[in-house]
């Protein structure tokens, strides 16, 4: 059953969420599922309370979280407004959860890609003088936990993934992309994870990242960035495969 579907099933038959983090989540689930289009004026409060049989402040702190994340505008006297797909902040990780494949599209994937290659490639460069040999072992370990992953087993595989990439970026010892990391860290995981259920074996993938690792266990700056780019052209194939 689809989530519109489901938000608009009869009360009797709808298992109504009671706790405020469930409903913020149903309420944007049916935002993004179009229930509310772009534009248009939610529900007054009190018939979301109706609806959903809760309180005012529920729905109050509701609204107020997806005002936060760029979802919704509040106006006096016009309602609480739908905002704009391209004005939501999608780079927040529970909208990101509550959109699922809504916002996974080809345009997200390749400006996440391009982000990754105006920052990784130097950042990589950067590790192979800067990372410390406790940096290049965790790193080695994330790319262990990539290499054992077992066949098919997509999430494991993201995981240790993602991981790695957090690993690296906080190894090049640049604050900002340490910060970059954290802000844009459930997008990339997103993106690798659309990449890596892309394709069938992830061999290819396992290789380049263990030349990044060994390369910054020589230190050697040039061979970091290559390895990095190499990771990122294998990255944009695989994401081609989902486009």
């Amino acid at each position: 059953m689809t989530l519109a579907s489901s938000m608009d099933r009869p009360a009797r038959g709808r298992s109504r969420p009671r706790v405020g983090r469930d409903f913020v989540a149903a309420l944007a689930k049916a935002i993004v599922a179009g229930r509310y289009g772009e534009g248009s004026t939610l529900p007054r409060e009190q018939d979301l309370c109706a609806e959903f049989s809760i309180s005012r402040t529920v729905v109050r702190e509701a609204l107020k979280v997806l005002e936060s994340k760029g979802v919704v505008r509040s106006r006096a006297r016009a309602g609480t407004l739908v905002r704009p797909r391209a004005e939501w902040n999608l780079l927040d990780a529970d909208l990101l959860d509550w959109m699922g494949d809504a916002v996974v599209d080809a345009d997200l994937l390749a400006s996440v890609l391009e982000a990754r290659r105006a920052v990784e490639p130097f950042a990589a460069e950067l590790a192979a003088s800067r990372a410390s040999l406790a940096d290049i072992a965790a790193l080695h370990a994330a790319w262990e936990a990539m290499r054992d992953a077992e066949p098919g087993d997509d999430d494991a595989f993201t995981a240790a993934d993602a991981e790695f990439h957090r690993i690296l970026l906080g190894a090049s010892g640049n604050r900002v992309f340490v910060q970059l990391s954290g802000v844009i860290d459930a997008a990339l995981t997103r993106a690798l994870d659309r990449a890596n259920r892309s394709v069938e074996s992830h061999l290819h993938t396992v290789e380049v990242h263990g030349r990044l690792v060994e390369a910054l266990r020589m230190r050697d700056g040039a061979a970091a960035r290559a390895a990095s780019d190499e990771i990122l052209d294998t990255a944009a194939r695989d994401i081609s495969e989902f486009a």
